[in-house]
C-alpha cells in the first residue's frame, strides 16, 4: 500500500472503528471484479500497530491437533432453512425462494456473518494484543475472507461461485463502513484502494502456502500485512514470538477448514476456532 493510503487508513481509524458501524443488511449492491480472477496486485503492506505487550502462553498457543469446524447438528448457532409446507412452500417456490440462486445468497450471509464475529470479537485483538482500529479490523477482514474463499474454491465451480456471493456482501459492506467512517468526497477511489489491499493480501497468503514456501513466510506476510508500520522494518523478539502464533493461528485454521465437510462450509454453519481465554486450545461448541 502506498504510503498515502497508509495515512489515509490511520485516519480512518481516528474518524470512527470498523467495528462501531452495524453490519448493513441490503446486500442488492454487485460488485463487477471476481475474486475468483486474482492478478497481481501492488505488494501488500502495511500501516500497522505493533503490540504493546506479549503473552506467556503464545508460544502454547495453536499446537493442537486440527479438527472440522463443522457446528453439531444440535448446537444452537446452527442456522437452517425455515422449513414451510403447504401453499407457503408452493409459494415461496414461485419466488424462487428455493432456488440455487437464493440459496448460495443466504449461505454467504452465513458465512460472512461467521467471518466477522471472529474478527469483531474482543478475544482476537486480546491473544494477539492489537488495538482495535479500522485499519487493524480491516487486515483481520481480509485474513478471514482468505481463508473461506480458500476453502470454497477447493470445492471447484459451486464453491467459486459461492465464494463470489461472499465476496460481494464483504465489498458492499466495507463501502458501508468507510462512507459512514466519514469518507464520502472519495468514495470510489478509496474503495478501489482496498480493493488493491485486499487482492494483494490474499496474492501474498496464497504464496505462503505454496508446497515451495518457506515455514518464514507466511510469518513474514502477516508480519507485513497485519503488524508492521511501514512494511519494511522487522520485529523485535517479543513482537516475533505473537506474530509467530498468529501464522500457527492461520495454518491451524487452513487445516481445520480442510476438515470441515461442504455442507457446512455451503450453509455457513462452522465457526472459527474460539480465542476465548483458554479455548485458544481446542475447539469448542
Amino acid at each position: 500500500m502506498l504510503p498515502r493510503w497508509s495515512r489515509g487508513l490511520t485516519h480512518l481509524s481516528k474518524l470512527r472503528s470498523f467495528n462501531s458501524i452495524e453490519f448493513g443488511k441490503d446486500f442488492s449492491l454487485i460488485h463487477r471484479q471476481s475474486y475468483a480472477a486474482v492478478a497481481p496486485a501492488p505488494a501488500p503492506s502495511a500501516d500497522s500497530f505493533p503490540p504493546t505487550k506479549s503473552s506467556g502462553n503464545l508460544d502454547k498457543m495453536f499446537w493442537s491437533k486440527p479438527c472440522s469446524l463443522a457446528l453439531a447438528p444440535d448446537s444452537p448457532l446452527r442456522v437452517e432453512d425455515p422449513k414451510y409446507e403447504g401453499i407457503r412452500r408452493i409459494v415461496l417456490k414461485m419466488m424462487l425462494f428455493y432456488s440455487k440462486q437464493s440459496k448460495s445468497i443466504r449461505g454467504a450471509n452465513v458465512i460472512y456473518r461467521r467471518v466477522l464475529s471472529q474478527v469483531d470479537k474482543p478475544a482476537i485483538y486480546e491473544v494477539f494484543n492489537l488495538e482495535k482500529t479500522f485499519r487493524m479490523t480491516f487486515s483481520l477482514l481480509v485474513l478471514h475472507m482468505w481463508l473461506c474463499l480458500r476453502r470454497l474454491k477447493a470445492e471447484g465451480k459451486d464453491g467459486v461461485e459461492l465464494g463470489q456471493y461472499v465476496y460481494e456482501i464483504y465489498n458492499h459492506d466495507v463501502e458501508l463502513r468507510v462512507s459512514k467512517a466519514g469518507v464520502n468526497l472519495l468514495l470510489t477511489k478509496w474503495m478501489k484502494e482496498l480493493e488493491k489491499i485486499f487482492y494483494g493480501n490474499i496474492v501474498a497468503y496464497d504464496a505462503a502456502l505454496l508446497p515451495e514456501a518457506t515455514l518464514e513466510e507466511l510469518t513474514e506476510v502477516i508480519w507485513r500485512n497485519i503488524f508492521s508500520d511501514d512494511g519494511t522494518s522487522k520485529p523485535d523478539a517479543a513482537t516475533l514470538r505473537t506474530v509467530q502464533a498468529m501464522a500457527r493461528y492461520v495454518r491451524r485454521e487452513v487445516s481445520c477448514l480442510s476438515l470441515t465437510d461442504k455442507e457446512a462450509m455451503f450453509s455457513g454453519n462452522f465457526m472459527f476456532t474460539p480465542l476465548e481465554s483458554s479455548s485458544t486450545y481446542s475447539v469448542r461448541r
